[in-house]
């Protein structure tokens, strides 16, 4: 059972009294010293019995919170720690600790891009070259995807406030398939990243109309004074339909079955294409398989289904599965034309 904070102060008091070489402490004057702490940070005033300190140093004493504490009487009555420099404060960690907490740096170092934790920054350093010297500096057993130098991350940071103080913002934008810039009055709602590619969601300020914005085609931003609007069709539940993207509120969520031949249906399996997936059938023979997914159809479901060539097939609906077969057509038309 994990230690409450009444025992943790009572811990670390008793600590403290032990590491202090310049007085001798009797079991009543550590029942004495408890009682103050906690009157000091708690306000407790009903002082801390003597079976109480009794059980707390044989909780030290113990492995049972892992302080292993070298707690020992002399003189018949007086308490000490056998070697001076210990402290409950100081515990080494453990090979398990230091996995853990490996892995939750590498983790926290994902946030880099946003100012708002570049206070962890100094944080995250020391605890990275403390675990250095525990782990033997061993090398990286975690390696995320991502690309550091990717145009559009710079504004991470400024959306991030922007969203939070909710502003209404000023964008100049330029997709891929445009050749002149537009200019969107926007209610920034989330940035959401896809394939290492930052995104972010907001609602024309006047019409509500909603739009998703690649962060690398974003060429400015500037707050404006137009009242910031909440958009009632984006919710948390907004991407629950959706691999992706890719969707517009009036989306229809449709019925996706696909075959898949007996290598990618292992994979598919045990990574599912989204949360709704039901297997329907397993052929016996060749163990290829049919599955069922309910999301809208738009561009990154195409990617995902392209993504495993000729080991999943659409089979409905059936227009969807024409426009595969149609994209297919005409990669195989470029390969022969770069063959011949």
């Amino acid at each position: 059972m994990p230690a409450n904070k009444n025992a943790l102060i009572r811990y670390k008091t008793i600590d403290n009294c032990l590491r202090n070489p310049f007085r001798r402490w009797t079991l009543d004057d550590l029942v004495d010293a408890c009682s103050e702490a906690l009157y000091d940070c708690e306000g407790i005033r009903k002082g801390v019995s003597l079976r109480t300190v009794q059980g707390d140093l044989q909780m030290m004493r113990s492995d049972k919170l892992g302080y292993n504490a070298p707690i020992e009487v002399y003189d018949q009555k007086y308490y000490r720690y056998a070697r001076p420099d210990y402290s409950i404060m100081q515990m080494p960690l453990s090979p398990n600790d230091l996995l853990v907490m490996q892995e939750a740096v590498d983790l926290l170092r994902e946030l880099e891009d946003f100012e708002q934790f570049s206070e962890m920054s100094d944080v995250i350093g020391r605890l990275q070259d403390r675990l250095a010297l525990g782990r033997n500096d061993r090398k990286p057993i975690i390696h995320f995807d991502s690309v550091p130098n990717l145009q559009g991350r710079r504004l991470l940071s400024p959306l991030y406030n922007y969203i939070a103080q909710r502003q209404t913002l000023k964008i100049a934008y330029q997709s891929f398939k445009s050749r002149r810039q537009s200019e969107f009055i926007l209610c920034p709602h989330l940035l959401k990243e896809f394939r290492n590619r930052w995104f972010l969601f907001g609602s024309q300020a006047h019409t509500l109309q909603l739009y998703n914005l690649s962060l690398d085609r974003i060429l400015s931003i500037e707050p404006v004074d137009v009242p910031f609007r909440d958009n009632p069709d984006f919710d948390l539940h907004f991407f629950d339909n959706v691999i992706g993207v890719s969707k517009d509120p009036g989306n229809v969520t449709r019925r996706i079955t696909f075959w898949a031949d007996s290598m990618q249906s292992r994979y598919i399996k045990t990574k599912p294409l989204h949360h709704t997936q039901r297997l329907l059938h397993e052929n016996p023979d060749d163990r290829s398989c049919t599955f069922q997914i309910e999301v809208i159809i738009n561009s990154e479901l195409f990617s995902v289904f392209m993504s495993y060539g000729p080991g999943v097939r659409i089979l409905s609906p059936r227009k969807a599965a024409r426009y595969l077969r149609e994209q297919f057509r005409q990669a195989v038309e470029h390969y022969d034309e770069a063959l011949e």
